[in-house]
Parts: structure tokens; sequence; C-alpha cells
């Protein structure tokens, strides 16, 4: 058993000492890896992700808001689908100005 720890430990060093030597690429490499991701790109798709799934989880509720609205009080179906409409398009339209600022955001590099 102390053999065997013994052998991982050098396995390790060994591993931690060749790394800096093993990391090092040619610049033409470098240049072909850049794919001109920045930190200002991902979290703008981030936060477009977020208002889709925001926007998604509020036009849930307020469907089933409105379903259970309408089996309570069938005699006022016809408000109830009509305010439902209306709110789930004022959601969509947040959502999708959330989406739009996003985008635009990404053209911004940090």
């Amino acid at each position: 058993m102390k053999s065997m720890v013994s052998k991982i430990v050098a396995a390790g060093l060994v591993a931690a000492a060749a790394s800096p030597a093993l990391a090092q690429q040619s610049a033409e490499v470098a240049r072909a890896m850049n794919t001109g991701i920045t930190w200002g790109k991902a979290f703008a798709a981030v936060g477009a992700g977020l208002c889709v799934v925001g926007a998604g989880i509020g036009i849930g509720m307020i469907g089933k808001g409105a379903v259970e609205s309408m089996a309570r009080q069938p005699e006022a179906a016809g408000n109830i689908r009509g305010s439902m409409i209306l709110t789930a398009a004022f959601v969509e339209g947040a959502a999708l100005f959330g989406i739009v600022v996003c985008l635009l955001a990404s053209q911004y590099t940090i």
C-alpha cells in the first residue's frame, strides 16, 4: 500500500513538473484557436437565455392562473381570456426587449 501511494505521488509530481513544458504552443496554433468569443458575448448569451426562460415561466404561470380562474367562474371566461392574451403579449414584449439588449451588449468586449 505504501509503495502504491509513493508511485501515485511520484506520478503527480512528474505531471506537475512536465505541464509547463507541454502547455507551450506555437503562435500559429494560438491564432487558429482564437475563435473571437469574448466574455461580453458569453454573458450576453447567458442573459438572452435567462430572458427566454423567464418569459416561458411567466407565460406558463399566466396560463395556469387563467385556466384556474375560468374553471372557478366559467361565465367570466371571455374577459379572463382577453386579459390573459394581453398580459402574455406584455411578457413577450419585455422578453424581446431583454434579448435585444443582450444582443446589443454582445458588441462590447470585457
